[in-house]
């Protein structure tokens, strides 16, 4: 796997090494050894679907708070994601940062999104499929969430969502 750090610290765009040959190829996903050679948080007691039937459909940007904080690793195995991370950690240099990074099953790659950043993502095609790996169990009492479009972010996303849910689209401003 290579793992790539982007603006945020502590997030990662992670790919794949594929070893080929005249049947196709095979690729680590997961490796508990390299993630914690990378320092990053290798516990995973939860996974989680999510497929979404239309283009443009918005899920996020949703955390879960202390004291059951999570990590994410998220892959989209059928079509493709425009992903985001929001930098939540107020003691962090990125605070209320946010990067975005396409996600599709024909790219393979994947976002670690550590402890105390807010995740979501648009689909880009219709029938996609996104894959959560949790570090924690999911705690409904601490889900929590930030507007989509909360000025204080100034996240660009790649269109105006088409579906979304009210509890996202009604998330108060940070």
């Amino acid at each position: 796997m290579i793992f790539c750090e982007t603006k945020l610290p502590g997030v990662f765009e992670i790919k794949v090494e594929p070893n080929c040959d005249d049947r196709g190829f095979f690729a680590r996903t997961w490796c508990r050894r390299e993630f914690e050679q990378q320092k990053l948080d290798s516990s995973v007691v939860q996974c989680s679907l999510s497929f979404n039937e239309k283009s443009g459909t918005l899920r996020g940007i949703h955390f879960q708070a202390e004291p059951h904080a999570e990590t994410k690793l998220v892959r989209c195995t059928q079509g493709a994601v425009f992903d985001v991370v929001v930098d939540l950690r107020p003691n962090s240099p990125t605070f209320t940062q946010w990067i975005g990074i396409n996600l599709s099953a024909g790219a393979r790659n994947a976002l670690y999104v550590p402890k105390g950043c807010g995740h979501g993502f648009m689909t880009l095609e219709d029938r996609t499929e996104v894959i959560y790996q949790m570090s924690e169990f999911f705690h409904s009492e601490l889900s929590m969430g930030v507007r989509w479009n909360d000025p204080a972010f100034g996240i660009v996303w790649p269109a105006l969502p088409s579906i979304m849910s009210e509890r996202d689209r009604t998330y108060p401003d940070f």
